[in-house]
């Protein structure tokens, strides 16, 4: 079954030492998604409103109808939540890798400038929050370009990492290849260290993102119902690999978004985990940029 599309087996029983710097059991990465004012809209010209990661699941006022509920709770990430959590990453000095999408950034100036002045990583997120998978691939292309434009206009930098809205289509990899200027893509979910792939020849970095330590658990049942069951779940996680990294260490994803973890509620509990990351030593609380150079440093591809 050598043509079979997929790797079912990767590192296996005995994974590769990450050697991470100062010798760390784990390697933890922050992701905050800012997707406010790029996701379905009404205003922007799709059919409907945004249903998908709100604080009323499921609903929907159905086509071309538009519900300004759904933009009022959208808005409360890029108006208040986003402010708090980048206090919470600021008074503990931890850097972050945020997921961009362009053109949310663009209509938020200010936001903007915070993430771009903080030294934070900005991936790209794609030009809007909107679906790649059935996109035609000059379509995507175009998308892509245009959101690498856009980023280093906003931040002063492009991006050098990739992860789009659910789903990426069979084109989005070798896109990101083609492009030419992207270290590393985070559109997999299926392992707890980086690795490498070929893509048309080329060898291609991925660096595995999580769907199960992600506030979009509040909003996507069955999930968390209480910011005490997110926090246990973060620190479960964090226990389990810093106890495997003493032989095995790994890399800790952590996701979240200024709309969801930036309600008060939910930040509390954000804040007991990264407290009690900073308890322990030997950890390294990184960028998802970091990570990638230091694998492409370390561990190049044989």
């Amino acid at each position: 079954m050598a043509d079979y599309p997929r790797d079912l087996i990767g590192y296996g029983e005995h994974p590769p030492d990450p050697q991470w710097p100062g010798g760390a059991r784990l390697a933890v990465q922050i992701v905050m998604n800012y997707e406010e004012g790029s996701e379905y809209s009404i205003p922007d010209g799709d059919e409907s409103s945004e249903t998908y990661l709100t604080e009323v699941p499921g609903a929907s006022l159905g086509p071309h109808k538009r519900d300004l509920i759904v933009e009022s709770v959208y808005e409360y990430g890029s108006r208040a939540g986003f402010w708090r959590l980048m206090r919470a990453f600021k008074e503990r000095h931890i850097p972050i890798t945020v997921f961009g999408a362009a053109l949310a950034l663009e209509r938020n100036p200010e936001a903007a400038r915070a993430i771009r002045e903080a030294g934070y990583e900005v991936c790209s997120h794609g030009w809007r929050w909107v679906g790649f998978q059935n996109m035609s691939e000059e379509q995507e292309r175009a998308e892509m370009k245009r959101a690498v434009e856009s980023i280093e206009r906003t931040i002063g930098e492009r991006p050098y990492g990739w992860y789009c809205r659910y789903a990426p289509s069979e084109n989005t990899r070798r896109l990101v290849v083609e492009e030419g200027g992207f270290l590393y893509d985070s559109n997999a979910y299926d392992d707890d260290l980086p690795y490498w792939v070929n893509v048309s020849g080329k060898n291609h970095l991925v660096i595995p993102y999580t769907l199960d330590v992600n506030d979009m658990k509040f909003s996507v049942p069955p999930g968390f119902t209480a910011p005490s069951g997110y926090f246990e779940y973060m620190k479960d996680t964090f226990d389990v690999l810093y106890r495997e990294g003493k032989k095995q260490p790994k890399m800790m994803s952590v996701g979240l978004h200024t709309r969801l973890a930036g309600r008060p509620g939910r930040t509390a509990a954000l804040e007991r985990f990264l407290d009690y990351v900073l308890e322990h030593k030997h950890v390294w609380v990184c960028k998802r940029i970091d990570i990638a150079r230091h694998w492409i440093a370390n561990h190049a591809p044989k």
